[in-house]
């Protein structure tokens, strides 16, 4: 894929990480500068509200499943957040997207320190993930619990 169709997917994304949310009753907002933040998600009664970094891929079929591979600041990895950062992973596949991982900072985080997920390079964190029967697989360790994990963003009713 060249630069520019990156480009392209990467707001198809962003965009497609939106209406989810939205659907599931939540309010959207894009920062007008984006340092790390591309959606803030924020339940309107409470004010209650998370960042959300969106990441997109391209999925690379093979024989009997499919790979992703996503590129992460580890700097942005390793910062605190308040309210917490979630990182929401979008994948196209076949032409929409089927599959989105969703999962915190500090999990994610966690799992790099604790299972040695992902490969460092430069600054940066490489994610490979594979899915396969049903099942989602990161550097050798299941991530199924993070598929379409939508848990804590429970469905609005207005």
């Amino acid at each position: 894929m060249t630069a520019k169709y990156n480009l392209y997917l990467g707001e198809a994304g962003q965009a497609a990480a939106s209406s989810y949310f939205l659907a599931r009753g939540w309010n959207v907002a894009t920062p007008r500068v984006d340092i790390g933040d591309d959606l803030l998600v924020i339940e309107d009664e409470e004010g209650f509200f998370v960042r959300l970094q969106i990441k997109t891929a391209q999925a690379i079929i093979r024989q009997k499943s499919f790979n992703v591979r996503f590129n992460l600041p580890l700097k942005q990895l390793q910062n605190r957040y308040n309210p917490e950062l979630y990182y929401m992973f979008m994948v196209y596949h076949q032409n929409e997207w089927h599959h989105k991982i969703i999962i915190t900072r500090s999990a994610l985080f966690s799992l790099h320190l604790q299972q040695g997920i992902g490969s460092l390079i430069a600054e940066n964190l490489i994610l490979y993930f594979s899915f396969k029967d049903s099942k989602l697989m990161c550097s050798g360790i299941e991530f199924t619990e993070f598929y379409n994990n939508f848990e804590d963003f429970p469905v609005i009713v207005h």
